[in-house]
C-alpha cells in the first residue's frame, strides 16, 4: 500500500480542488460572460502554471522527434479537458456545484469502468469486476439522491 498512497493522495487531491475550481469558474463568470471566455481564461492561467512548474523543475523540452511519434488524436486531450472546464462552468450556476460534480464523477466512473475494462486507448486493463461495476452503480444511485434533493 505505501508505493500507492502517493498515487491515491494526489488523485484525492486533485478530486478535492474540483468544487473550488468549478465555484472560483463560475464567479469568474459573472465578471466575464460566456462560460467559453471562462474556459480560456483558466486553461491561459493553467498553462502558465504548467510552463513555470516545467521551468522550475528543469525539465526538458519534448523533442520534435518524440511529438513526431505521436497520433493526432493523442492530442485531443486538452480539447476533451477544455469541454470539461466548460461544461462545469456552463452547468453550475443553474443546477449547484454539488449536483454538477456529481454528474460529472458518475459519467467519469461509468467512462473509466469501460476503459479499464478493454484496456483502451493504451490503459492497462482492469476487468469490470461485479464488485467495480456495484461501486459505480452506488455513485449513480448517490447522483440520483444528489439530484433528488436539489429539486
Amino acid at each position: 500500500m505505501e508505493g500507492r498512497s502517493i498515487y491515491l493522495l494526489s488523485a484525492l487531491a486533485g478530486g478535492a480542488v474540483l468544487p473550488i475550481q468549478v465555484a472560483l469558474n463560475s464567479l469568474l463568470r459573472r465578471y466575464v460572460g460566456e462560460a467559453m471566455q471562462v474556459t480560456f481564461i483558466s486553461y491561459l492561467a493553467g498553462t502558465f502554471t504548467s510552463l513555470t512548474i516545467c521551468f522550475l523543475a528543469q525539465y526538458s523540452i519534448p523533442t520534435v522527434a518524440s511529438l513526431a511519434q505521436t497520433s493526432w488524436w493523442m492530442w485531443i486531450g486538452g480539447c476533451l479537458g477544455t469541454f470539461y472546464v466548460w461544461s462545469t462552468i456552463f452547468a453550475t450556476p443553474k443546477i449547484g456545484a454539488a449536483l454538477a460534480l456529481a454528474l460529472a464523477i458518475a459519467g467519469q466512473m461509468v467512462a473509466a469502468l469501460f476503459l479499464d475494462h478493454y484496456g483502451a486507448i493504451g490503459l492497462t486493463k482492469y476487468p469490470a469486476t461485479p464488485e467495480r461495476i456495484a461501486g459505480v452503480v452506488l455513485v449513480v444511485l448517490g447522483v440520483s439522491l444528489v439530484a433528488h434533493a436539489k429539486s
